[in-house]
């Protein structure tokens, strides 16, 4: 999901529409275009809490420290989630650890005009998701 397109490139698509209501649909097409994670990695280890919706994450980690690449795997069972969640592997999926600690998720994301636009409980999600993303970064720098 997040190996051929950037933040900036998901911004130039989104200005093609004229209206949130389009946006919304293309945000749930990348959704839809998510490989699903599989049922036994939706388990409570793997959930984020913070989310109105249910959301699980994991990742997959290549070498070690501030080097380390980490993937991302996402899903939830709300449809527009599972594209905000393809907004953030976009983001975040695929960097190494010392690139992801260092995004700062909301400039990043204001690129997108989200936070006017989505609910106060979904930015809440989105940030809780967040959270863990670059905790987990953060870890592997401390290590």
């Amino acid at each position: 999901m997040s190996g051929t397109m950037t933040l900036d490139e998901l911004a130039d698509n989104f200005s093609l529409f004229d209206d949130w209501e389009d946006r919304y649909r293309y945000i749930i097409d990348l959704g839809k275009k998510m490989t699903p994670l599989p049922d036994s990695a939706k388990v409570q280890a793997n959930k984020v809490e913070g989310c109105i919706s249910q959301v699980w994450l994991t990742s997959q980690i290549e070498g070690t420290g501030a080097q380390a690449v980490l993937t991302f795997q996402a899903d939830s069972d709300a449809h527009i989630v599972r594209g905000l969640l393809a907004i953030l592997l976009i983001l975040f999926s695929g960097k190494t650890a010392q690139q992801i600690a260092a995004i700062d998720a909301d400039h990043e994301l204001a690129k997108l005009d989200l936070d006017q636009h989505i609910s106060p409980n979904r930015r809440n999600g989105v940030a809780s998701v967040v959270r863990v993303i670059q905790g987990t970064a953060r870890r592997l720098l401390a290590a």
